[in-house]
Formats: C-alpha cells, structure tokens, sequence
C-alpha cells in the first residue's frame, strides 16, 4: 500500500516520529502499561492511541486526573521512557514511509516533529539507522502547547527556513492532523493498518 501524496510542490516535510517513521506505538503502549501497572493504573489501549501525540508528562496528569490518582509525573514519565528504550531493539520503521523517506531524502530538507522527548526520539531514528536524514528535531522539550497547537510544526518550518505553506506533513494522529493544519500546513495521514501489514 503506497501513501497518497496531495499535489503541490512543498520546499519541507515535516515527519512525527512514533506511528509515523518508527512502528514504536505498540513498544510504547507495552512501556505505559508496565509503569503503570507499578502505580495499579489503567490506561486503555483506544485512549492510549486517542491521544497519540500527547507529551508523556501530560498523559501521567490526565490519568491521575481521571483515576483520582497521585502518581508522581516526572518519575512515572522516567520509567516509562526508560522501559521504552530497553524495548529499542524491537523497533521497525513503517515500510511506505521509509520508502519515502529514502526516495526524497537529500532533494529536500527533512524535520522530525514528536510529542515524546529528544532522548526518546534519537533512540527511535539512531535504531532505525535514519538519524542522520534529518535536518532538525523538534522534540517536547523545544514547545509550549503540544499538538493538536501548530507550535511543533511551525516552529520546525521556522528551524527549517521555509515557510509554513510549504511544508508537508506526515503524521498518524488526529491530533497531529489537526496541528499540522491549525499552522497551515498541508498533511498525509499515515494509516494505522500499515503498521500491520
């Protein structure tokens, strides 16, 4: 299944990184579950993908909130990353999006846009053998308001020297679609189904 391009000619491509380039979703959901279970909270496979996108800090506050919970966010975010990043040797890129990420790569600038942590992100691009693609990293460390606000995207077009126009996304989040188009920016949506085939 290839993806489905809109027509234009765009000066940058904009990649979120986790269910985008990295087929790292399930390896996450598996670290949420373990750190969680810890502090015997649940969190919900169709919420955990609903609010894919979601800084890792902002996730452990929404679930003491909805739990009525007093986990400790930094130190519960902690463990979570860390077991993610044990879980790295597993991780594979997404087939169609690699293909054209090795197709264009070099034609024009490339910027990785996540809602995780940069030390999350260059473990995900380093195993997968495709940090050296990009130009930048905008990672949940370099913006205020996370998706579904435009300030991750357009801050990367900033980086980048390219105007937000000119950008395309790629993104596998409703979330990430809604900022991608919030900094008017056109944007591909990556089908969940080809992180199965």
């Amino acid at each position: 299944m290839k993806l489905k391009l809109p027509a234009g000619s765009f000066r940058a491509w904009l990649f979120d990184c986790d269910g985008t380039i990295a087929d790292s979703m399930p390896l996450h959901y598996i670290a949420w579950k373990t750190a969680l279970a810890e502090w015997n909270c649940e969190f919900d496979e169709k919420l955990f993908y609903s609010w894919g996108g979601k800084p890792v800090r902002e996730i452990v506050a929404a679930l003491n909130g909805m739990h009525g919970l007093n986990m400790p966010v930094e130190a519960v975010a902690e463990r979570k990353e860390g077991l993610y990043l044990e879980q790295l040797p597993q991780l594979k890129a997404i087939p169609e999006v690699l293909e054209i990420i090795e197709a264009q790569h070099g034609r024009i600038p490339f910027a990785v846009v996540s809602g995780s942590r940069r030390n999350s992100v260059i473990g995900s691009l380093t195993t997968l053998g495709l940090l050296d693609k990009f130009d930048t990293i905008v990672a949940a460390e370099d913006y205020k308001n996370a998706k579904p606000a435009p300030d991750a995207f357009l801050l990367a077009a900033a980086r980048l020297g390219v105007a937000p126009e000119d950008c395309l996304v790629f993104e596998d989040t409703d979330l990430g679609i809604q900022a991608a188009t919030a900094a008017g920016m056109a944007s591909v949506l990556v089908p969940f189904i080809m992180h199965r085939s």
